[in-house]
């Protein structure tokens, strides 16, 4: 009997391949989920040499919960799924049609009553003991399942698709197979309960049999699945940079920018307004989003470019988002200091850092140059290099016990997610 290599959660299998490798999952997990796990498919009482057990215990690893966003950054929301399921809702209406055509169909759960059978049941209430004959007492009105009435309202998949098991986990596993492997995954992650669960690409055994290579599984984001990140400045690619490592060091592998090193190719808004333009113009095909500031200059060209430009599906233009924060911020103008809204006037990336800047003033914007075309005047924040400094010297410890304060950059980062997400789930739709 060939080996199998499989994906699972909560020892579901998700996939199932034996003989060659099947789906790349690679793109789920980074280096650090790469772990020896005990399997309950090795025979410990075998004599194993320690290296031949090691490899045999090889997998990559991570929990369901540290899995959502990467899903979603895949496009595996929970809008892409419901749109799925969907049309897996047509699918079963159709072939009851054609195979059924004397018979009347019951309706078929919508996706939010979908949703609601999956929190009933948690994966770790299900018991996962071999049952012999469990589908005979199923179909006699035993068991756990035979007695929630949403189970026969279920789409059925493939026609002549094995919706049966051999315990209550595996037919659970069965019964919403018909949803793609990630799809599924990610509405598993709205059961609280199951975002504990270990999702295991067991590799290690495939790999002890000979057919394939350790170096053949490879972690991380493919780079086609990554996003370019095109900033205004040096400094918002460096703070984005360092942001995306201390605060989701989970996902920073999707995530891609201009080379800085030496000077900011596109600096400004005129500039990065033209590399967009560029972009969309030769129809490049990476995933692109172009991050403005928050500010007069900012609005103006994101509005521009939303007037003259169709954006691709891999494209987007966002500014930084409004925070309540900035509504009553103080800013220096011709008449003195007066408290003002900042949003969309003056809210460049460093007022999203913490700024509470020792043996500096209070924080506060100057204003500048009046912005005739929305009829508003542009500013910025004062001693902006200060508070970009001390983020650069902030550490996780000093955000973890909030003596750096990273909440408006947090703000930034998942507004930023969300943009991303979309795109990727709007190309999966495609």
């Amino acid at each position: 009997m060939s080996t199998p290599i499989t994906l699972s959660v909560g020892d579901i299998d998700l996939t199932y391949n034996t003989g060659y490798m099947g789906m790349d999952h690679g793109m789920l997990y980074q280096e650090s989920d790469r772990r020896f796990r005990r399997y309950g498919n090795i025979d410990y009482d075998y004599a194993h040499s320690p290296e031949g057990l090691h490899q045999m215990e090889l997998c990559f690893c991570r929990t369901l919960g540290s899995m959502v966003s990467r899903l979603e950054l895949l496009g595996y929301t929970m809008g892409s799924v419901k749109s799925e399921y969907e049309k897996q809702v047509v699918l079963d209406r159709d072939q009851f049609a054609e195979y059924e055509p004397t018979e009347v169909r019951p309706e078929r759960l919508t996706f939010e009553q979908f949703v609601d059978f999956i929190k009933a049941h948690a994966l770790r209430d299900l018991k996962n003991e071999y049952v012999d004959g469990y589908d005979a007492e199923h179909a006699h009105g035993q068991g756990r399942f035979a007695a929630d009435p949403a189970v026969s309202l279920l789409p059925g998949g493939g026609f002549d698709r094995d919706i049966g098991g051999y315990s209550e986990r595996s037919h659970f596993g069965s019964l919403i197979g018909f949803l793609s492997p990630y799809s599924t995954l990610r509405v598993l992650a709205e059961n609280p309960a199951n975002l504990n669960e270990d999702v295991v690409w067991d590799y290690g055994n495939f790999v002890d049999a000979g057919w394939a290579k350790n170096e053949d599984f490879v972690d991380s984001a493919r780079r086609t699945q990554t996003y370019l990140i095109a900033t205004e400045g040096t400094s918002d690619t460096h703070i984005l940079k360092r942001g995306l490592s201390l605060l989701r060091p989970d996902i920073e592998d999707f995530f891609r920018f201009i080379d800085t090193e030496e000077r900011h190719p596109f600096s400004g808004t005129g500039n990065l307004s033209k590399f967009a333009e560029g972009l969309v113009k030769i129809d490049v095909h990476n995933r692109v989003i172009f991050l403005l500031d928050n500010d007069a200059e900012g609005i103006d060209t994101y509005r521009n470019l939303l007037q003259r430009f169709k954006f691709p599906v891999n494209m987007r233009v966002m500014t930084l988002p409004d925070l309540d924060e900035l509504r009553d911020f103080p800013a220096k103008g011709p008449s003195g200091v007066a408290n003002a809204d900042i949003n969309g006037c003056a809210a460049a990336i460093e007022c999203y850092l913490d700024l509470r800047l020792k043996g500096r003033p209070s924080p506060q914007v100057t204003w500048t140059n009046y912005k005739e075309s929305l009829g508003i005047y542009q500013g910025s924040l004062d001693y902006k290099d200060c508070y970009a400094k001390a983020f650069y010297k902030a550490t996780p410890e000093a955000i973890g016990s909030g003596a750096y304060d990273a909440s408006k950059l947090q703000v930034v980062i998942a507004a930023l997610l969300e943009q991303c997400s979309d795109i990727a789930a709007e190309m999966l739709s495609c």
